[in-house]
């Protein structure tokens, strides 16, 4: 039983590592940037818009427990 269940697991943490957003133009970690938040709690969230190709993008980030950061959504409002 512990077999499968750790086989899951791997199964699992493979999934979410093929389905990871890409860091676009303009996204905080864009070009294997690895910024530190020194201040912020780890767990915490931030966001963070801009605009690519004339379009405003809304990013979400996670902070990790080493204070660097991972991007967990995006998304572009329709006008």
């Amino acid at each position: 039983m512990k077999t499968i269940a750790a086989a899951l697991l791997t199964t699992i943490a493979a999934a979410s590592a093929a389905f990871a957003i890409e860091p676009v133009p303009g996204s905080i970690t864009y070009g294997g940037a690895q910024p530190r938040l020194e201040q912020a709690p780890a767990g915490s969230n931030f966001f963070h818009t801009f605009y690519l190709n004339g379009t405003e993008v809304h990013e979400i980030y996670k902070v990790n427990a080493d204070r660097t950061v991972s991007l967990v959504s995006r998304s572009m409002p329709n006008d």
